[in-house]
């Protein structure tokens, strides 16, 4: 009998991609979404996994892309949710900013599990929201983008809540996973010292979280930190 697949968000680039990899490694049926076409999409197209362009941004995109799951997919075994983008703070265009971040960081997730949670095996589901270790600490230059994940912690609690006993529902928050390849030796010898255990732990700390939560049969409604200790490294 063929798995229902696990749905990811914004997979077509680093942790995501990783995950949707892995997981398609493991013999799991994988859909994932990516917001911008590139010839990897084609990659991962012939290797089995689904790929939805869809841009979060926007009410009609968010919604065009719901029709397109609910189209082609009868029942799902998890929703992850990675698709974000990372915006600076702007003072000449406060709104758009704020505005930008919680539509793909909070709304989207919103709707999506409105719509899709219907479809989510009755035996064992999981939602999952990637969220960030600056929803609990704010950000003096990225106030938006650290207000939308704080409210999608927020709706971590919410959909647990409602969507109990049947699907369990959880959040991850990462800090510092991987470094990107353009980051000079001093910027990644200061984020290292920012945690405890001051190493970069590559994208497979993020899959072996997702991996407990997966298989777990007790865990909902919880917010798992993925920080080196960084809440405790202070002055």
């Amino acid at each position: 009998m063929k798995q229902a697949p696990i749905l990811i968000t914004g997979a077509a680039q680093r942790i995501g991609l990783y995950c949707a990899k892995a997981l398609h490694q493991q013999g799991h049926q994988v859909v994932i979404s990516y917001r911008r076409y590139r010839p990897l999409i084609d990659e991962l197209q012939n290797s089995g996994i689904d790929c939805i362009q869809a841009d979060f941004a926007t009410a009609q995109g968010v919604q065009t892309f719901i029709e397109q799951v609910l189209g082609r997919y009868s029942e799902l075994r998890a929703i992850i949710h990675n698709a974000s983008d990372w915006h600076a703070d702007n003072d000449s265009d406060p709104d758009g900013v704020f505005d930008a971040m919680m539509a793909i960081h909070a709304k989207a997730p919103f709707l999506i599990n409105q719509a899709l949670s219907p479809r989510l095996c009755a035996e064992k589901a999981d939602i999952i929201h990637m969220t960030d270790f600056v929803a609990q600490t704010g950000s003096a230059k990225h106030m938006a983008y650290a207000a939308s994940k704080a409210a999608l912690e927020n709706l971590t609690l919410s959909f647990a809540r409602k969507l109990a006993p049947g699907i369990k529902v959880n959040a991850i928050a990462p800090a510092l996973i991987c470094f990107n390849e353009w980051d000079d030796i001093a910027y990644r010898q200061k984020t290292l010292q920012k945690s405890l255990l001051g190493i970069e732990p590559g994208e497979q700390e993020v899959l072996k979280t997702i991996d407990w939560l997966l298989s777990s049969d007790y865990v909902t409604g919880r917010v798992i930190p993925l920080d080196g200790g960084r809440h405790l490294n202070l002055p």
